[in-house]
């Protein structure tokens, strides 16, 4: 079983709709349960922020600040994590023009917010996240780039170089400066990055593939079929410097065009998560709104779960209307297999009743007007 990465206080301050909250936790489950609007999701994002990125609804800082507060906001949290018992505070201060995130672990300030994966991992399913299947790849790439950065702290950080170097090559070619030495620097640059990022999306996903095949016939989900489309296809048996190189060739060859398009055309920022229901061999997005969910939920799951297997501590799980449409029965059959991963999920409702079947195995919070209630 892995270690436990646990929360025993999570504090708020001028966070969304609070203006100050308090929650002292066990250890147990967390269940937070009021009417719509009553500020659910808000505890849920905060948590989203004691990992890299801007949190579950990847919203400008800004825009976190309570209306009407002096400065920014800011969110503390003591927990059991990876390396055992640490304080992080994080927020941003409102006088600070660069408006920055800070974060703190055990008083000191960090380097960079990739730190906090030192101490826990944190995964989520919210409702927005139910038209992944149908909307544009962007989003299921981030999504696909989240759930690697969970095993491979060092994947954002190629992400955002390649981001940045791919800026620098596309303003050359828009202002028409098309000096070999300074592109084809640029170019190797992304090649580089853009293996190593498309190997690790297919390394993760190998390794999540072989999971959800072990766990078919004991799972209530659906299982889900994984590839990725859209860069380099099929080609990733190949050596990694035999890769960068075609990759860099592509991108000297493909100059002109990709002047002429203003962007960059061919790389692993075009890559497409491409999911079929497996029982009925049918690509995801022609599947029923109730499949596309219980295909999504079971994705998470089991990657929740190699993420428990393969760091040796399960992660916190943020799940946002995880009971809403499903039976008692099928609620029962979720929450032991939530609580089998062995790790500590908060979840979300607007009937407390609909997590009756969790028992003494959660600790239950009423949330009303921006205050939270055990």
């Amino acid at each position: 079983m892995p270690h436990k990465v646990a929360f025993a206080r999570l504090k708020l301050t001028d966070f969304r709709n609070y203006a100050s909250a308090s929650l002292a936790l066990d250890g147990r489950h967390v269940v937070l349960t009021g009417d719509n609007g009553a500020g659910k999701t808000n505890l849920m994002e905060a948590v989203s922020f004691l990992s890299p990125g801007r949190g579950l609804r990847r919203a400008a800082y800004g825009d976190i600040t309570r209306v009407g507060a002096a400065g920014g906001f800011s969110i503390f949290a003591e927990l059991d994590g990876m390396e055992g018992v640490v304080e992080i505070g994080t927020g941003i201060d409102a006088s600070d023009e660069a408006t920055a995130r800070r974060l703190r672990i055990n008083g000191t300030t960090a380097k960079t917010v990739d730190e906090l994966t030192d101490h826990l991992r944190v995964l989520w399913l919210t409702p927005a996240m139910d038209g992944l299947f149908t909307g544009g790849s962007s989003d299921r790439r981030r999504l696909l780039d989240r759930l690697v950065l969970s095993l491979d702290p060092e994947h954002g950080r190629r992400a955002s170089d390649f981001e940045r170097a791919m800026r620098s090559r596309n303003k050359l070619l828009d202002e028409g400066r098309f000096d070999p030495s300074w592109l084809s620097g640029i170019e190797e640059q992304m090649a580089s990055l853009g293996i190593a990022m498309a190997l690790a999306r297919q390394e993760m996903l190998g390794l999540l593939t072989r999971l959800i095949e072990e766990s078919r016939e004991t799972s209530p989900f659906p299982s889900a079929s994984l590839q990725l489309s859209g860069f380099m296809d099929d080609q990733f048996s190949r050596p990694s410097v035999d890769l960068e190189d075609e990759y860099a060739a592509t991108l000297a060859a493909n100059r002109y065009r990709d002047a002429g398009a203003g962007r960059t055309l061919e790389g692993p920022h075009r890559a497409d998560l491409i999911v079929h229901h497996r029982e009925k061999q049918m690509e995801a997005a022609r599947c029923s709104t109730g499949e596309q969910k219980a295909l999504l939920v079971g994705l998470v799951l089991a990657h929740a779960r190699l993420v428990g297997n393969l760091t040796g501590h399960a992660p916190v799980l943020l799940l946002d209307e995880i009971a809403a449409h499903l039976d008692e029965g099928r609620r029962a059959a979720l929450f032991d297999l939530i609580d089998g991963l062995g790790g500590q999920a908060f979840m979300t409702g607007t009937d407390r009743q609909m997590f009756a079947a969790l028992g003494e195995r959660a600790q239950f919070f009423t949330v009303a007007d921006g205050r939270v209630f055990e």
